[in-house]
């Protein structure tokens, strides 16, 4: 039986973490979520036009890189990853489940997610996929981790106007 990662626990670190992320940090993005219902797909499953609902503003923690420049055959290209943080409490709140090809607006550029990682789990255990008995209120899925590329808004089919 464990000692340490109950439901008590959880919510102290959840707590602690809440007030970080919201009053001290305090950075937030525009998540737009693809509309699987509305994007029309081809016989191999691609969709040629996006419909995205949203935005939807979420407190994260962003990790910026450097911009890269490459230079194509119409000119210059470039790019910038950035690292996206959640916490799986506020995407849950926010009633979203990241997915690659989902958008996210940060300084008015837009980001398209690649990659999406859920590996950081409090005490080292998720309670969803627990294999002893008395373990499943241990542990707990604690961030959701998003990787993505800088694009053009005209890719995604997302049109930009002014108030």
């Amino acid at each position: 039986m464990a000692l340490f990662g109950t439901r008590r626990d959880i919510s102290t670190f959840r707590g602690i973490s809440r007030e970080l992320l919201e009053n001290v940090i305090s950075q937030n993005c525009g998540y737009y979520k693809v509309s699987l219902t509305d994007t029309e797909i081809n016989v191999y499953g691609e969709g040629q036009t996006k419909y995205f609902i949203g935005p939807v503003l979420i407190n994260c923690l962003i990790e910026r890189g450097d911009y890269e420049f490459k230079k194509e055959n119409f000119g210059i290209d470039v790019d910038r990853p950035i690292t996206f943080r959640f916490m799986k409490y506020h995407l849950e709140q926010a009633n979203v489940v990241p997915e690659a090809g989902d958008a996210i607006m940060y300084n008015e550029s837009f980001y398209q997610v690649d990659g999406v990682n859920e590996n950081q789990f409090i005490v080292g255990k998720n309670n969803d996929y627990s294999y002893e008995n008395g373990l499943e209120n241990f542990g707990d899925s604690y961030s959701i981790i998003l990787t993505t590329h800088l694009t053009s808004p005209d890719l995604l089919g997302i049109k930009q106007s002014r108030l």
